[in-house]
């Protein structure tokens, strides 16, 4: 029996983090308002931020290598708060010690690495997410629901905009606004097409980009054009040195839903638009208990308590990391061609 397989039956899950950057305070504060697991040790290479996060949440355990972390036989689920291009390193680790991931967006930074760390999870038989949060929300569920409905009809077009002044926080090898800020409108688009045209829809596709490097290098800016086997249309935008704007619109052959809070950072309070073409728009709120790191968290916990090795839809799947993984590598292709 895996180590993985002994842990994950402990009736109180103890989680490991892995990293001191902003998002592991996120995480933390989730797990702590969830109150149904506990945070054991947390795992950095600098004493001063480990401390500080170690004291805000009552961490017990801090290590000062993340491999130690990972060896930890008290740890049962590892948070990967790590820069993108450390991902697949510490997936492969945690899987060959047995332990349950949830890794942060972006699962990579290129198709090789990400392959290599959806191998070892395979290989070894052990349960993995990838932290792409919002896909755990009652928000994204009521958007799907909707479209499902039949509303706004068959899908014609999406455009999806993300944008955030995140440049100066960012790590250089993390590779830019694609993998920092363009995987959420991806993974928005990806689920749609994939819940209401079938996954055959997105086995093809045409694409077009545009962008625009930063100082250290990395794409800053892009926009792409896509053209699925489907005939579906989809326009994406992201930058990572503008202010922080989110715009998610799809147009149905019937009707449209626009989103009107934030898709990627849902809260207790959320709102889209339905509108049948030259009718009157229908407002939709949705409330829920948090945001999506608190479901993100629910529902680890929900599929180590079922035995699970993965999430379902909305969320991503193991298959739906890799495809989502497809599109972002393809829309840097296209820019740098």
């Amino acid at each position: 029996m895996s180590q993985v397989n002994r842990n994950v039956n402990r009736e109180v899950k103890q989680w490991g983090i892995l990293g001191t950057s902003f998002i592991s305070g996120v995480m933390a504060a989730a797990i702590r308002q969830d109150g149904q697991s506990k945070i054991y040790a947390v795992a950095g290479r600098s004493p001063e931020p480990r401390d500080a996060l170690a004291q805000q949440y009552d961490i017990p355990v801090q290590h000062d290598s993340y491999d130690a972390l990972i060896a930890d036989p008290e740890v049962d689920i590892v948070y990967i708060a790590l820069p993108n291009h450390l991902h697949h390193e510490y997936v492969i680790k945690a899987a060959q010690a047995g332990k349950a991931i949830l890794c942060e967006k972006s699962l990579s930074v290129d198709m090789e690495k990400t392959d290599a760390a959806l191998a070892a999870v395979a290989q070894n038989q052990v349960f993995f997410a990838e932290g792409l949060m919002y896909l755990n929300h009652p928000f994204t569920a009521k958007i799907l629901e909707v479209i499902k409905s039949g509303k706004i009809g068959e899908l014609r077009s999406i455009q999806g905009q993300y944008t955030a002044a995140i440049s100066q926080f960012v790590n250089p090898d993390s590779k830019g606004a694609l993998y920092n800020l363009g995987c959420y409108p991806v993974s928005l688009l990806h689920l749609i097409i994939e819940q209401c045209c079938g996954r055959e829809a997105l086995e093809s596709y045409t694409l077009s980009a545009m962008g625009r490097r930063g100082q250290d290098g990395n794409i800053c800016e892009t926009q792409a054009n896509f053209q699925f086997g489907n005939g579906l249309m989809a326009q994406l935008h992201t930058a990572e040195d503008y202010g922080l704007h989110a715009e998610f619109t799809i147009l149905g052959s019937i009707g449209s839903l626009q989103v009107t809070s934030n898709p990627w950072l849902p809260d207790a309070k959320n709102q889209f638009t339905v509108t049948q073409y030259e009718q009157t728009p229908e407002v939709i709120d949705v409330e829920a208990e948090g945001d999506g790191f608190l479901y993100q968290v629910r529902s680890v916990l929900n599929a180590l308590g079922n035995n699970d090795a993965h999430l379902e839809r909305p969320a991503a799947r193991p298959e739906d990391s890799r495809q989502i993984m497809k599109l972002l590598t393809d829309w840097e292709a296209a820019v740098t061609a």
